[in-house]
């Protein structure tokens, strides 16, 4: 296995700051994953997934950042890299963002900034899976440059495959 550089942890873009995880993150996230129409977790439930998160990072030296705006200074999702359905060597990208932040260009504009971070690992190749009901997730994914591989089907329904080379 060729050895990767640790990806960046602080990001900037035009409108949006990626930076690590704090506890204070916690209600926001925990806000966010309650959008996704299954329930709101418990605020102890959120805490451990943002420990298990910090936890993975400083073992795979890969990371799933918190977005925020940077005029606003409002968290508003997430953006980065994962090991998910896929492997360290070739990690997913994923993102996600509060209803209200969606159509205006952040997941895109987060999502490049996470290829340019990904690309200074020495990685070859990312993953992204997506439900094949999420047409604003293929459009990101489109503009970004990936590309369709497979089609799997989880429990949750039909899943999309996509990947994009790291020239």
């Amino acid at each position: 296995m060729p050895p990767y550089q640790t990806m960046p942890f602080h990001l900037r873009t035009e409108r949006l700051l990626l930076r690590p995880w704090g506890e204070s993150d916690a209600a926001e996230l925990r806000a966010l994953h309650s959008e996704r129409g299954k329930g709101t977790p418990t605020v102890e439930h959120t805490r451990s997934l943002i420990a298990k998160q910090l936890t993975a990072t400083a073992t795979t030296g890969i990371a799933l950042l918190p977005l925020q705006r940077r005029e606003e200074g409002d968290f508003i999702g997430y953006c980065g890299l994962t090991i998910g359905r896929s492997t360290l060597e070739e990690p997913e990208i994923a993102y996600e963002l509060f209803r209200r932040a969606h159509g205006r260009g952040y997941a895109t504009e987060a999502a490049e900034a996470v290829l340019d971070a990904a690309r200074a690992t020495g990685r070859r190749r990312l993953w992204a899976t997506v439900g094949t009901w999420n047409t604003p997730s293929f459009r990101v994914l489109e503009k970004l440059g990936f590309g369709r591989d497979h089609l799997s089907t989880e429990d949750s329904g039909e899943v999309a495959w996509l990947t994009r080379s790291l020239p």
